[in-house]
């Protein structure tokens, strides 16, 4: 088991937000406008998991654990921001393991909120596309650059509300953007 703690975490938030930003880089699009919604946490071993669920409840408090995929997701709200790079979060969400194991545990993705009525990820890449004309016009060359894209609708038990996510993986990171907002969707369980 890796020696993954809340501290370590805390203290790998800059390489995190640097290895982001080369992403937003490579996407040519502006995130400085838009909220920084959560970020999000890997780790393959279930004990792991459990002790970081317990650590984080030091910083902040669980306000969402769902099962999601097969899954439980913690959502923690942290009392004090997280800063990363040049944006703060104050939700932190932490998946169980499920069968897939990562190459790297610790940070894995940060969520931007880009204002949409999209109900399907299709929609809201048209809404992406409008915002960003820049990625519209290399969207056929991302695979080149190492860039994997992933169009979803996660949803949990209970929720209500739609959640269409455009993703973006390079390198260890992904950014995902998504409509509405963590704690909205969350919202919509109860």
């Amino acid at each position: 088991m890796s020696s993954l703690t809340v501290e370590h975490l805390f203290s790998s938030l800059l390489p995190f937000s640097q290895r982001l930003q080369g992403l937003i880089e490579t996407l040519a699009i502006d995130l400085s406008p838009y909220e920084a919604d959560h970020i999000a946490l890997r780790v393959n071993n279930t004990e792991q998991a459990k002790q970081l669920h317990l650590a984080w409840l030091a910083y902040g408090d669980e306000i969402s654990n769902n099962m999601i995929n097969g899954r439980p997701i913690v959502v923690v709200k942290t009392h004090e921001a997280l800063t990363f790079g040049e944006w703060t979060t104050r939700c932190v969400e932490l998946p169980y393991p499920g069968d897939k194991a990562y190459p790297e545990e610790g940070w894995e993705h940060a969520e931007w909120v880009i204002p949409s009525q999209a109900t399907t990820p299709e929609a809201l890449l048209d809404d992406v596309f409008s915002l960003f004309p820049s990625l519209k016009a290399q969207w056929n060359a991302l695979g080149e650059k190492g860039v994997k894209v992933k169009l979803s609708s996660p949803s949990g038990e209970g929720e209500r509300l739609a959640n269409p996510t455009v993703a973006f993986k390079a390198k260890g990171v992904c950014i995902k953007l998504h409509s509405v907002t963590l704690e909205q969707v969350i919202e919509s369980e109860q």
